[in-house]
């Protein structure tokens, strides 16, 4: 199941694993190893490239690239892993990343406002999963002391605006 911009949506991205063939005109998730090997061919393709990135990853590789990705997907190895939260923010705020940028793996429900306030705008979430909490667990906090990617602004914002 797939989240989106606060919204149960349908996937249309399909990941592909680095030995697979890449055929047809659908929109593809490669990994960064597949990125490096085959830069040339996927950026002629007639459909939208997403890359898939581990916590592993530096951005500076994908940096001069990043106007090739429709979608950037960030991997939390283990719910506790909060690199993928920094990766994030730093997309959007310093490298000015518009596209999509979707959190897989081990993402917890709990975490959902957490993630859209460092820029997530969507989450793969797991089967079994009822959709309904995710899409509550985006409202559970009104307010917020510290600013974020998310453009809400925070008490001290609101303070001044006063």
């Amino acid at each position: 199941m797939l989240i989106k911009n606060g919204a149960v949506v349908e996937d249309r991205w399909i990941t592909v694993a680095d030995d697979a063939e890449l055929s047809g005109e659908w929109p593809v998730i490669v990994s960064l190893a597949r990125w490096r090997r085959e830069r040339d061919l996927l950026t002629t393709r007639n459909a939208p490239v997403g890359i898939r990135l581990t916590s592993e990853d530096a951005l500076d590789e994908i940096q001069p690239d990043l106007n090739h990705f429709f979608l950037i997907a960030l991997d939390f190895p283990t719910f506790t892993d909060g690199r993928p939260y920094s990766t994030a923010r730093l997309l959007r705020d310093r490298y000015g990343f518009t596209g999509e940028l979707r959190a897989v793996g081990q993402v917890l429900r709990d975490q959902a406002q957490f993630l859209v306030r460092c820029g997530f705008d969507a989450f793969e979430v797991p089967e079994g999963t009822v959709a309904e909490d995710w899409l509550h667990g985006l409202n559970d906090i009104a307010v917020h002391y510290q600013p974020a990617s998310d453009g809400t602004a925070a008490i001290p914002e609101k303070r001044i605006q006063l």
